[in-house]
């Protein structure tokens, strides 16, 4: 209960606040804006460059891979035909 009045006695102090002091707030703005866009479009260059570098690493390695053997193929069914059987058994009960 004690936050609930706090929240809204500052609620009605910002307000009050916006009305006597609007200028000064896009004063503030005004001049944040401009550093705001500049550090926005310098993080998006700087993840841009990064995933860029991540597809060049994936085109290498994509083309640097050995083929893999069929020993795995013949496990994996193995594996499913196990799964089937114990997927029957459970329904039959």
């Amino acid at each position: 209960m004690k936050t609930l009045i706090g929240g809204a006695v500052a609620a009605v102090l910002g307000v009050i606040g916006l009305a006597v002091w609007w200028h000064s707030l896009f004063t503030i703005i005004r001049g944040t804006m401009p550093i705001l866009l500049l550090l926005g479009g310098c993080l998006a260059i700087y993840l841009g460059f990064d995933e860029l570098k991540d597809t060049w690493k994936k085109g290498d390695a994509i083309d640097t891979a050995p083929v893999q053997g069929g020993d795995d193929i013949d496990t994996y069914k193995k594996e499913i035909n196990d799964l089937k059987q114990e997927i029957d058994s459970l329904k039959s009960k």
